[in-house]
């Protein structure tokens, strides 16, 4: 048996203008506010320089762009501090002691964000693995080849088309996850998937796309759609013998992404479990990928159930795009 290996994802600084990471910095430092309420101006001086510096800094080498920012760090704090004592009490003080604080204050904050980066990239490579356990069900492989076989008779072409597709969605299962994948790539493997699951369930499986505002060259983590759309044939469409409608949309709004995916709802069904499962994948994965700049929500309503995901609108140039390990 062929061994997969996993290769640790190198070292990156945090996103200095990522909402999470801005709140996890603010955390930690007015933690240690308590010990020097006076620190609070030259942190948010720090935040937005980062801020503004994002791309030259996020395309530095790890321990250089470290090395820069202590030395910002040094700089804002005895600037602020030449600034700031002479109008309090008329003498300049010891700058050693906000300049040391200030440095290990930053070092305590890199180093946190340097082992929740560590501890967090197992969790990637576990979400790949439970795509490969949990998004290909074996009620759907073994439905999938049933009717190839009952295609390849009568309609070859056909058949070989719904091979390609399958084809299609085990590929993009064993490909890396710890990188983005373009939106446009993620809405071909959910065509691939639903043309599949036409050929068994025909009339009864209806869809709509609303794509018309969708920016093709945003940037996703793989198999965020497929699972969600897969959900809402599974839970939605084959409980019901007359079937029914999912819904699609995909569409920008300023900096952010939204994709809201619709479904009937039966509450009376044996199919149980998978989605709990889907939507805890998802969620992590998002997480990981955008900390708190993205949400997933759901919502049953009226018959239907929704989930509206959002997530940051960037492209292939951006610098915080995750790249696989050289």
């Amino acid at each position: 048996m062929k061994i997969i290996k996993h290769n640790s994802p190198a070292v990156t600084l945090p996103d200095p203008c990522n909402l999470g990471i801005i709140l996890r910095t603010l955390v930690i430092a007015n933690g240690a506010m308590l010990l020097a309420a006076a620190f609070q101006p030259p942190l948010i001086a720090t935040l937005l320089i980062l801020c503004a510096l994002r791309r030259p800094l996020l395309r530095m080498r790890y321990n250089t762009a470290v090395l820069f920012i202590l030395l910002l760090v040094l700089s804002i704090t005895l600037l602020y501090h030449l600034l700031s004592t002479p109008i309090a009490d008329g003498q300049p003080g010891n700058w050693w002691r906000p300049a040391a604080f200030s440095l290990a204050l930053t070092g305590l904050t890199l180093g946190y964000f340097n082992l929740r980066s560590r501890a967090l990239s197992p969790a990637i490579a576990e979400a790949r693995l439970q795509a490969l356990q949990a998004r290909i069900r074996p009620h759907f492989l073994f439905n999938s080849l049933n009717a190839v076989l009952s295609l390849i008779r009568h309609e070859p072409r056909r058949a070989e088309t719904a091979l390609e597709n399958l084809s299609e969605l085990i590929r993009a299962l064993m490909q890396d996850t710890r990188t983005l994948a373009p939106l446009e790539r993620e809405i071909e493997l959910c065509q691939a998937y639903l043309a599949i699951e036409q050929l068994r369930l025909g009339e009864r499986l209806q869809t709509e796309w609303h794509i018309d505002k969708t920016p093709f060259d945003a940037l996703i983590p793989p198999l965020i759609l497929q699972p969600l759309v897969e959900n809402a044939v599974y839970h939605g469409i084959e409980p019901n013998p007359a079937g029914g409608l999912v819904s699609i949309n995909l569409y920008r709004s300023k900096d952010e992404m939204h994709c809201i995916i619709k479904n009937p709802y039966y509450p009376h069904t044996n199919h149980q479990g998978g989605n709990r499962l889907a939507m805890d994948n998802i969620k992590e994965r998002l997480a990981l990928h955008f900390d708190a700049e993205a949400s997933l929500k759901t919502q049953l309503q009226q018959g239907h159930y929704t989930v509206h995901i959002v997530w940051p609108y960037i492209t292939s140039g951006h610098p915080t795009v995750m790249r696989p390990p050289q």
